[in-house]
């Protein structure tokens, strides 16, 4: 079990090391210096108070989603239909959020659980597909990204209503934005969501290592045989598993609706968070904590990448160090072996050098 957590620790740290390594011969091929590139990304992720905020910002909602994918991994099962659950999850926080006039107290609340009950709802779909007909997770939920995306922008333009391709703002009522926090950070979009999203995770570890709910959900994941011969209601928690992760996507979509944009704009394409979210999963070993650090990290790097442009590097290449993070820790079971090859070794070197002394 130490050695499992050694190299659950050691491979992601390996993954983003050599990640840069790539990134650094990238810039160094395009002709840029890689120490002046690395050196405005960091100013760019800690130099000031603006980019530290924003890189908080842009951290929520993948907290989010990172916990969405992590959750349906962790019970056996792969819910690559986390994009369509932010869109819908978006949708509702906003709508709920313009549509009623109510006191902070409620309003909030109100429109915080509406968002994590539509991913729920939508990620649910897959969940009783999987459970009652066998029909392979991954296939549905990617298709159901797709039917989010035109549903959504269907609902906005005739249910809703927009003006100049998006919604209204949200009431402040309903509003995660700090005034507080946004003047700490030299006014960026920094809001209340941050704070979510952290206690979202301490909730995620409570449900599945401290409840007998979530020791049935890891059951199922690591033997649906096993589990169903024990007495544990598989389909059930198939379905389960899947809408508590649509929770998690959903509440996503409220960090972007309520937070950062305080509305919602017409999409042409997918918003990225939730196929985000996958990597921040993987990178974070599907751990709670490690996807607060992953998707602070993928925060960074994005944020951090704008600022490059200002001495010729296209952000593109924040993309590239991104992918190869993604395939290091992919690639993590090859890493584990080369490891294990050069440690035996050098500890049968050893015991060579003792025999001969």
């Amino acid at each position: 079990m130490k050695l499992e957590r050694f190299y659950g620790i050691l491979i992601p740290i390996l993954s983003i090391i050599l990640g840069m390594v790539v990134g650094a011969i990238v810039m160094l091929a395009g002709g840029y210096n890689p120490i002046d590139g690395f050196d405005q990304l960091f100013y760019g992720i800690f130099g000031e108070p603006y980019s530290i905020g924003e890189t908080l910002r842009a951290a929520a909602p993948l907290i989010f989603a990172g916990l969405a994918v992590a959750f349906a991994f962790r019970t056996g099962l792969f819910n690559i239909g986390v994009e369509g659950q932010v869109l819908v999850g978006w949708m509702v926080a906003v709508w709920i959020g313009i549509e009623f006039d109510l006191p902070t107290a409620i309003h909030l609340p109100l429109a915080l659980i509406g968002a994590g009950l539509a991913g729920a709802l939508w990620a649910s779909i897959p969940g009783i597909l999987k459970a009652k007909f066998h029909v392979h997770e991954v296939i549905t939920s990617i298709m159901m990204n797709y039917i989010a995306l035109y549903v959504t922008n269907d609902i906005l333009r005739h249910v809703i209503g927009i003006e100049n391709e998006r919604t209204e703002s949200v009431k402040e009522s309903a509003s995660l934005a700090s005034p507080f926090l946004q003047e700490l950070t030299d006014f960026s979009r920094l809001h209340n969501g941050i704070f979510i999203a952290v206690l979202a995770a301490l909730v995620f570890w409570f449900i599945l290592w401290k409840t007998t709910l979530g020791y049935e959900l890891r059951a199922v994941g690591f033997n649906k045989s096993a589990a169903e011969y024990a007495g544990m209601g598989v389909n059930k928690n198939i379905v389960l598993s899947f809408v508590i992760s649509g929770v998690f996507a959903g509440l996503a979509g409220a960090m972007e609706g309520l937070g950062t944009f305080q509305n919602m704009t017409l999409n042409a394409s997918f918003t990225g968070v939730g196929f985000d979210g996958i990597a921040v999963a993987l990178l974070g070993a599907n751990n709670p904590i490690g996807v607060v650090l992953a998707a602070l990290l993928f925060a960074g790097l994005n944020i951090g990448g704008l600022s490059m442009q200002q001495i010729g590097i296209p952000p593109e290449l924040i993309k590239i160090i991104i992918a190869f993070i993604i395939i290091f820790v992919a690639s993590g079971y090859a890493i584990r072996l080369l490891i294990e090859k050069f440690t035996v070794k050098k500890t049968e070197a050893k015991k060579v050098k003792g025999a001969d002394k």
